[in-house]
C-alpha cells in the first residue's frame, strides 16, 4: 500500500502548514490498527489526543456544582485592628530613625577624635620640671586634722 499522501501530510504537519481537516485525517489514519513501520513512532502523538478526549470527560453535574460554588454568598468577616497594630509602622519608622541617628553620632564622634596628631617638638629647657600625671602624687603630702576633718595639700618644690 502506498502512503505517500500521509507522508506528505506529515512533512507539512512538521512545518505547521496543515489545516484542521488535514490534521483530522492524520488522527484518523493513526487511530486505525495497521500503521506502517516507518510511521509507527508518530502514532502515539496522534492517538494520545484521542485517548485523552475520552478520559477527560466531565460529569453531567459538574456545571451545576460550579454554579453553586460561584453563586454562594460568602459572609464578610470584619477584622478588629487594635491601636497597637495601627501604630506599628510608626514605631518601626521611629526605631529606624533612632538607629540611624545613633550610628551617625558614633561615626561623627570617631571622625572628630581621629584627627591626625602631629608631634610637637619637646622643650628641652623644662627638663627639671616634674612630669604631670600619676608620678606627681608621690611627691605630694597630705595632712589631715582630726578635729576639723580638713585636708590640706602641700606641694614640694622640685627646683
Amino acid at each position: 500500500m502506498d502512503y505517500k499522501y500521509i507522508e506528505q501530510l506529515m512533512e507539512r504537519y512538521w512545518r505547521c502548514e496543515t489545516s484542521l481537516q488535514e490534521e483530522e485525517i492524520l488522527r484518523l489514519f493513526f487511530s486505525q490498527g495497521e500503521v506502517p513501520a516507518n510511521l509507527q513512532p508518530y502514532k502515539d502523538l496522534f492517538v494520545y489526543e484521542q485517548e485523552q478526549k475520552a478520559a477527560d470527560i466531565l460529569g453531567d453535574d459538574f456545571d451545576q456544582k460550579i454554579l453553586e460554588k460561584v453563586n454562594e454568598d460568602q459572609p464578610v468577616k470584619a477584622r478588629v485592628i487594635t491601636m497597637r497594630q495601627r501604630l506599628m509602622p510608626l514605631f518601626k519608622a521611629a526605631a529606624v530613625v533612632a538607629i540611624l541617628l545613633t550610628l551617625q553620632n558614633a561615626l561623627q564622634e570617631t571622625l572628630n577624635n581621629a584627627e591626625p596628631t602631629t608631634q610637637q617638638p619637646v622643650e628641652m629647657s623644662n627638663t627639671n620640671k616634674a612630669p604631670k600625671g600619676p608620678a606627681v602624687a608621690k611627691a605630694d603630702s597630705t595632712k589631715i586634722d582630726s578635729t576639723q576633718k580638713v585636708s590640706t595639700i602641700t606641694d614640694i618644690d622640685y627646683n
